[in-house]
């Protein structure tokens, strides 16, 4: 098959709308800051649109083009990317290109075919079902005792969902041969807590241990409760802080989520010098750069509070991120829930890979620091990591 009649096929089956999911990688070039691409089908107000989602070193982007603007998309591709894997409603495709586009084109109709009901693409589709009564939710209030999503949760109920996402993305890097620990510091009311216990116990079986970990007495003595009742034996919350919490010496995996300004680094250090292989942080108020911030260069941003103040945000999450992939972590910024719903709406994700840093990348570290005059707690934190 020739490079043309291959772009000419794909295309046409594309139109055809028999296309379940793609994704394209193997960049042709190393400068390509886009090292995987995703695509599937969605309805956007009714009409047919392909989702390409780019996949960059440490952040996701989407975009959703019209079924009729697509080709010139597909076509861009190919010239940037040398490998596809394509399910369409009747095949799986997997094609490789050379340098000088010869193809190896591999098919498989041995599959049960797939089908595509677009109509229900409207609704995500959830790891927990909408249809489906949960216990630990109709104790927490976001189902009725039928199952039914209560009209106000229904938010709660999607950033759960999200919430479950990045715990089954995370599941490669838990232990297989022992007893996963976890701990959530600041777990408050403790709907992700109770998602996180039901989803690794209750659905994939695992054998995990969950301490939540917050200040307020009265909310941890009502989680108590529901986990009793729920029969959640392995869960845990405990009255602490994240400074005071010391009866670990091993743990699996850390969630933070709001935790005020350093507190978020306390715990996002206590991770690392732990050996945490997943850490799952949402940050809250972040004030610490905002003080130090000293960079007459950006003055005519930095002069207004608002700007100032988000500014500080975005870059305090950027040096996080920045700090743990220095010590041996794949870190990512993804969006946890709708920008609409809160503007706190980052997650940083790190998964432990044990990579070393290079020279480049400390020195980019460095520049940035110097450039925004940051002293960053968690740098000081974890000073004999870095």
């Amino acid at each position: 098959m020739i490079f043309e009649e291959m772009k000419t096929q794909l295309t046409e089956r594309i139109l055809q709308q028999q296309l379940v999911t793609a994704t394209i990688s193997q960049p042709r070039m190393k400068s390509n800051e886009v090292k995987r691409i995703k695509l599937k089908p969605i309805l956007l107000k009714d009409v047919y649109h392909i989702q390409i989602e780019y996949q960059f070193e440490r952040i996701l982007k989407h975009e959703n083009v019209p079924l009729e603007d697509f080709p010139v998309r597909l076509a861009l591709f190919f010239n940037e990317y040398r490998q596809a894997h394509m399910d369409f409603i009747d095949e799986k495709v997997q094609i490789q290109l050379s340098k000088k586009n010869k193809v190896l084109w591999k098919s498989d109709k041995s599959a049960a075919p797939k089908q595509i009901n677009l109509a229900h693409n409207r609704q995500k589709n959830y790891l927990l079902r909408e249809d489906q009564p949960y216990p630990f939710l109709i104790h927490l209030g976001v189902q009725s005792e039928e199952g039914k999503i209560k009209k106000q949760k229904y938010d709660k109920f999607k950033q759960i969902n999200r919430f479950i996402e990045f715990i089954d993305d995370a599941l490669a890097y838990l232990p297989k041969d022992r007893q996963v620990r976890i701990l959530d510091f600041g777990s408050g009311k403790s709907y992700l807590t109770f998602a996180l216990y039901h989803y690794l116990k209750v659905e994939k079986g695992l054998d995990i241990r969950v301490t939540g970990l917050d200040l307020k007495k009265e909310v941890i003595e009502e989680c108590s409760k529901i986990a009793n009742d729920l029969g959640y034996e392995q869960l845990e919350f405990l009255v602490g802080d994240i400074n005071d919490y010391n009866s670990e010496s091993n743990v699996d995996m850390v969630v933070t989520l709001h935790a005020c300004d350093v507190a978020t680094d306390m715990a996002l250090a206590r991770a690392v010098k732990w050996g945490a292989r997943v850490i799952l942080s949402v940050p809250c108020c972040q004030h610490e750069l905002n003080r130090q911030l000293n960079t007459p260069a950006l003055d005519i941003m930095l002069q207004h509070g608002l700007l100032r103040e988000r500014f500080a945000a975005l870059a305090t999450d950027a040096i996080r991120a920045e700090i743990l992939s220095l010590v041996g972590y794949e870190a990512q910024l993804l969006e946890f829930i709708d920008i609409e719903n809160t503007p706190k709406n980052i997650l940083i994700r790190a998964y432990h890979t044990g990579k070393k840093t290079s020279s480049e990348q400390r020195a980019r570290y460095d520049n940035f620091l110097a450039l925004l005059n940051a002293q960053p707690f968690l740098a000081k934190e974890l000073e004999t990591y870095l």
